[in-house]
């Protein structure tokens, strides 16, 4: 999530929340409770080694419940651990869930091997300390600043207060690298007190995640992590993959090396790293490192504690599961014989070589068991979602704790290998070309006999328990009329009781943030323009490439014109829009006639989204042309902001 919108969220939802008391919260049903009581039956809930490893190595908690910004707003609550340890599972919480959520409260200061420490609860990730000859190096310095900052001081009040030397971002995840600002100072990176390690695209990848389709993500991502959710519906369950993602300033600086593929080694302040690669798995940029000297392997986020996402329901492009298991299993035999502890950027570490194979090895044959089963099935014909309704795994790997649905699930990536080798389409021409949504919802209501006949129907399979089909055929009456008040509260009700009996936290949160919307309409989120530490890393060609899509296909119908755009430290580029299309290349001598503009990539980036206009920057000495200012106008006219408030559970 942008880091300028992620406060103004916060502020929004506290502002515009629906008071706790008016809010239609359903208790859960009979049905869901069955689906509780039959919960994990082929799972050893008298299995505790979770919780010994876990706070294994505990040093100290954080000394207070909350992490604040200078403004007094809060970017981090600690859930309560010891109250959470031995709590049963609150009203609309899946057991399964409940214990990965318990497992994910465990938060503090925690030594690994002497030299080697994690502080882990603070944010969705961890932050490893690695201690060096002359300072400390800072594995994925977590979600934000504020967050980094005071991880970063709970290890000193505890260890010695040595410098920083190095940052290693693991991945091109947010996660992983925006709270840097909170433990280097960029002007020690560019004097070369601080190195900055990252995998081999890192820089392109981290850059331009979220600008292409990131108004999209954004809305989706409303919806994953849970924000709008009315507190007595949350449950203190966290995200599965961690306990929450810490609500601070999102900064970047550049990596000062990138590993190449499909690996090094690095002496970094006198420990020898050996880096392995693994882009293309659970990030596009990835890697993994071993370090010798501690017997200690770092799996990065290629295996963590949890089903993993193949393609996430916030939106990005489909993981490869067949390069995962891969890399997976040349890691295990590489070091699977000489790593003494294994860490990740997510969960608890695993000790012994015995613990470190059995996870190595169910997360490979997972990933080995989607791809295959996956495209078994669509080879005997099925299509998307048959695969995901027939996707179960071998009972050595469904009695697993850590294979279960917490974040990702089994059948949703069934659904994305499907997605990644034969796309969309199932081979069925009724759904090559079908009617829009709305639509099809109205003449399908014509066929099922009217709305009322549709709400009689539905109300008797929500009695039943079928929510999953009331959900569906309601999603039919909802598009076709919206504003029928009765068929939103049914279908709200159904997400609801969905959201309750699912052990993954992320689709938990898709429902119940569905059925908010349904009840009490869309909360306005205001847009903003990108931070500044990723414009200043942002081509000119992904700035032009954003431009391409922000342009007005019916405005700039008809337009031909072109300009030269001269971006401060930049080649300039000549910019064409002919017939609604935007074109760009280096302007080599033949833009030499044509209108020119200088600014900086802010005001390019403000001039795009409407953040200002022509005349104002003009004004403020932002911009400056040569040539016809009323070209530049038309131009800039040309472009729509986008805005995340679109609906999704409605037309």
């Amino acid at each position: 999530m942008p880091a300028s919108w992620r406060r103004a969220l916060t502020a929004v939802v506290a502002a515009l929340a629906v008071p706790a008391a008016a809010q239609e919260v359903p208790a859960p049903t009979a049905h869901t409770l069955e689906v509780y009581r039959n919960a994990g039956s082929q799972l050893d809930w008298t299995d505790e080694r979770d919780f010994d490893a876990a706070e294994r190595g505990l040093i100290a908690r954080y000394p207070d419940a909350q992490v604040l910004a200078e403004d007094g707003s809060v970017v981090w609550t600690f859930p309560d651990y010891e109250a959470l340890r031995n709590a049963p599972p609150p009203a609309g919480v899946h057991p399964v869930l409940w214990r990965q959520s318990r497992l994910n409260a465990a938060n503090g200061l925690f030594e690994v091997v002497p030299g080697i420490y994690q502080l882990r609860g603070f944010d969705l990730a961890n932050m490893t300390v690695i201690e060096g000859e002359s300072g400390v190096i800072v594995v994925d310095p977590l979600t934000s600043v504020e967050i980094a900052r005071a991880a970063l001081e709970l290890y000193y009040a505890h260890r010695p207060r040595r410098p920083v030397t190095a940052v290693i971002y693991t991945h091109s995840h947010m996660d992983h690298y925006g709270g840097v600002r909170g433990v280097v100072d960029e002007a020690d990176v560019r004097a070369g007190r601080v190195q900055i390690v990252a995998p081999a695209n890192f820089l392109h990848e981290a850059v331009s995640e979220n600008v292409t389709a990131g108004n999209a993500m954004l809305r989706r991502t409303i919806y994953y992590s849970g924000i709008m959710v009315p507190p007595q519906q949350r449950g203190a369950t966290g995200a599965g993959l961690g306990p929450g993602v810490s609500n601070g300033v999102q900064s970047f600086i550049a990596p000062t090396q990138e590993i190449p593929k499909p690996g090094a080694t690095r002496e970094i302040d006198g420990i020898t790293f050996v880096f392995r690669t693994a882009n293309d798995t659970e990030a596009p940029s990835e890697m993994m490192f071993y370090l010798p000297q501690f017997g200690v392997l770092d799996i990065a986020e290629v295996a963590t504690r949890t089903v993993h996402n193949v393609l996430t329901p916030r939106g990005a492009q489909v993981r490869d599961t067949a390069r995962w298991w891969q890399a997976i299993d040349a890691v295990l035999a590489e070091f699977g014989g000489e790593a003494d502890v294994m860490i990740g950027s997510h969960h608890w570490p695993s000790w012994g070589e015995a613990a470190i194979r059995e996870q190595l090895d169910n997360q490979r044959d997972f990933y080995k068991f989607a791809h295959d089963r996956a495209l078994a099935l669509a080879n005997r014909g099925a299509n998307m979602d048959e695969i995901a309704a027939q996707m179960q795994l071998p009972s050595s790997l469904a009695g697993q704790w850590t294979l279960q649905d917490y974040y990702g699930t089994l059948g949703s990536a069934g659904r994305a290998v499907f997605q990644r080798y034969l796309g969309w389409y199932d081979g069925n021409p009724a759904n090559l070309d079908p009617l829009p949504q709305v639509e099809a919802a109205q003449r399908t209501l014509a066929y099922m006999g009217g709305a009322d006949a549709v709400l009689a129907r539905a109300r008797q399979d929500y009695a039943a328990g079928d929510y999953q089909w009331v959900a569906q055929v309601l999603n039919t009456l909802v598009f076709a009329e919206p504003d029928n008040v009765e068929a939103r509260a049914l279908q709200a009700d159904a997400l609801t009781q969905l959201g309750y009996q699912q052990v993954s936290a992320t689709w938990r949160n898709v429902y119940l943030t569905a059925a908010r919307e349904l009840r009490h309409g869309v909360v306005p989120i205001p847009t903003g323009a990108r931070s500044g530490d990723f414009l200043s890393q942002m081509s000119a060609a992904m700035l032009f490439d954003y431009a391409g899509i922000a342009l007005s296909a019916e405005r700039a119908a008809g337009v031909d014109l072109a300009l030269v755009v001269d971006l401060a430290g930049e080649q300039p580029m000549l910019v064409e829009v002919d017939d609604g299309l935007l074109r760009y290349r280096v302007a080599a001598g033949d833009g030499d006639d044509a209108t020119t503009i200088a600014l900086s990539k802010t005001t390019l980036d403000a001039l795009l989204s409407r953040q200002t206009s022509v005349g104002e920057a003009l004004e403020r000495g932002e911009l400056t042309v040569r040539g016809d200012p009323a070209k530049v106008e038309k131009f800039y006219a040309l472009f729509d902001p986008f805005s995340p408030n679109f609906n999704l559970v409605t037309p």
